[in-house]
């Protein structure tokens, strides 16, 4: 069963660490999570009072939702092999 992917991006405006972590992010699910998941964008400096629910305290900053438990990756999302572990995504081409 293909588990689908709730992911919540962190981010700060539109600066270059956060458009940079924003494609990574996009490049990285389109390529191994196509069709099974969501991402939401939060920005900090629209709604700095959203940072408290998930206790954000470094930006950008990605939590995975679902699948179940939560997990959290700091950082632009530029190394891909490290986001992949992170969010425990099992690569379709090394399990067939």
């Amino acid at each position: 069963m293909d588990e689908q992917y709730d992911l919540r991006l962190y981010v700060a405006g539109q600066t270059p660490k956060s458009m940079a972590a924003i494609a990574n992010l996009k490049h990285i699910c389109d390529t191994h999570l196509a069709g099974r998941y969501s991402i939401q964008i939060i920005d900090l400096v629209e709604t700095p009072q959203l940072a408290i629910r998930d206790h954000i305290l470094a930006i950008p900053t990605l939590i995975r939702r679902l699948p179940e438990p939560v997990t959290r990756i700091i950082g632009n999302m530029s190394k891909s092999e490290r986001v992949i572990v992170g969010l425990d995504i099992e690569l379709r081409s090394a399990a067939q």
